[in-house]
């Protein structure tokens, strides 16, 4: 009786291929998880923070403010869905507190609705008693949060973007 030989030509070039494919398969999952672990780790923080602020001396309108009513008027520019804008949370309470102190206005500017505004501002345990609902580009906002500070001309005195470090949260109350 004749027994075929297992490890003839053709079954050896079979393993060979199946090798060379199992090494390509490693190697191309090596480069995507290479290319993943460059992204997530090499991307900045906050991209909003890389967007340009509003430049100083910028007139702004916002229906229904009064600029010369208040010396200084901050406007905090978020929207819902904002994780950044979520995150600045504890920051805003601080602000809030620190504008009532200081008499500077406090006006939030979102794009939602008012009543969505001011649920929104609820959850985030923010304290702004102004919410007016308005197009973020109508105040040049291309991201957010986005802080204004208005003179009481209605032009911009100072504007931060983006969720910001602890030095510009200090910069931010200094300039109220």
């Amino acid at each position: 009786m004749n027994v075929p030989d297992l490890e003839g030509p053709s079954l050896s070039s079979f393993y060979r291929r199946v090798e060379l494919l199992a090494n390509l398969a490693i190697v191309l999952l090596a480069i995507v998880i290479g290319i993943v672990l460059v992204h997530r780790f090499l991307r900045p923080e906050n991209p909003s923070s890389k967007r340009a602020a509003i430049a100083a001396g910028t007139s702004v309108s916002l229906p229904g403010i009064d600029w010369k009513q208040n010396h200084r008027t901050l406007l905090v520019a978020i929207q819902e869905g904002c994780h950044f804008c979520t995150d600045s949370a504890p920051f805003y309470q601080r602000l809030a507190d620190v504008a009532d102190k200081k008499g500077v206005k406090l006006v939030a500017v979102l794009p939602q609705s008012t009543d969505e505004g001011r649920r929104y501002l609820t959850t985030l345990g923010v304290r702004i008693a102004d919410v007016r609902q308005a197009p973020l580009s109508s105040l040049q906002v291309n991201g957010t949060p986005t802080l204004i500070l208005v003179d009481e001309n209605g032009r911009v005195a100072a504007s931060w973007v983006g969720k910001l470090p602890s030095d510009k949260e200090t910069e931010v109350l200094a300039r109220l």
